[in-house]
């Protein structure tokens, strides 16, 4: 029995840290959750509603949001169930599932926020050409790169991953994780190392230095402007600059704690740790666009009937 238990599931151990504040941390993730679907849907919503939002930089901001309710759906339901459970045990396949869901959120994030940072370079650098360069083939086809290629790529990581033999089935986590699931393994893992860290580059660190690219090359082009062109300018890209802060600093932290020993850390740090990169960006997001792009601003506002008064 104790061999299939190890075979067919694991055991999510830090649940354990969170002690007695299951059901506090319940009802704060649960309106944390019905925030962000209802936050990104309004995002979603007026985008499509509104003729003269249907651009690209605002379709990519609707990308955005539902990449947020992407990720939110294979995090939140599972983790919601497991704070009022008293087993922590996920099936492989279940495992796996919510491995690939957030991390083909967590690579959708940064390539959407890659071709939304390529939709500014040319909106700042290139204006007189903007609207023949981005036309609604190449949006479509931005789009299609930047969900396709990551989904590919995670599904060729996890098969190896999912095919490992395992010695053990404890995952230090809230959410099951790829890098904790091959520590199990009882072989070597150089063909998963190797995997994992071409997909990463591919996936993050290509995506991250093409997005300080085009906003080094943004600032040139705003050095010799005007005040009232750099003011249009930051009004358009600092959401996107705000975005791509976060996501990179609650990913860090993600990745830092998978290489690290979680005995090591305050218990109540490790679970915030871990839970950022699934929870802060979908959260800031449409709070982010939502409050500082005057377009998208007003027609929520025409929304709220105390408004339409």
């Amino acid at each position: 029995m104790e061999n299939n238990t190890v075979s067919f599931y694991f055991n999510l151990t830090m649940f354990v840290k969170i002690g007695h504040y299951h059901y506090p941390a319940f009802v704060f993730c649960l309106l944390l959750y019905s925030f962000i679907v209802s936050a990104n849907f309004v995002i979603i919503l007026v985008i499509l509603r509104e003729r003269t939002l249907h651009e690209p930089m605002y379709m990519f901001i609707a990308l955005l949001s539902v990449n947020s309710l992407y990720g939110s759906a294979g995090f939140f339901p599972r983790f919601l169930m497991d704070l009022l459970s008293d087993s922590h045990l996920i099936s492989r396949p279940a495992c796996f599932t919510q491995i690939y869901v957030i991390y083909t959120y967590a690579s959708y994030e940064l390539t959407i926020l890659s071709i939304m940072a390529y939709d500014r370079y040319v909106a700042v650098c290139h204006p007189l050409h903007y609207h023949r360069k981005m036309t609604s083939k190449m949006v479509f086809n931005l789009a299609a790169v930047a969900w396709v290629f990551p989904a590919f790529g995670l599904i060729a990581c996890i098969s190896l991953s999912a095919r490992l033999p395992l010695c053990g089935n404890e995952i230090q986590k809230v959410f099951c994780a790829n890098w904790n699931v091959v520590k199990l393994s009882c072989v070597t893992t150089v063909a998963n190392n190797i995997v994992g860290m071409l997909l990463t580059i591919a996936t993050v660190f290509l995506p991250l230095f093409y997005v300080l690219y085009t906003y080094l090359r943004i600032v040139i082009v705003c050095w010799k402007k005007s005040a009232e062109f750099k003011g249009k300018v930051l009004q358009s890209c600092l959401p996107h600059m705000v975005s791509f802060v976060i996501y990179s600093i609650t990913g860090f932290c993600d990745i830092a704690l998978s290489r690290y020993d979680v005995q090591d850390i305050n218990p109540f740090v490790a679970v915030i740790l871990s839970l950022e990169f699934v929870v802060i960006p979908p959260v800031l997001n449409p709070l982010v666009y939502g409050l500082k792009l005057p377009e998208i601003r007003r027609h929520i506002l025409r929304m709220l009937p105390s408004y339409k008064q």
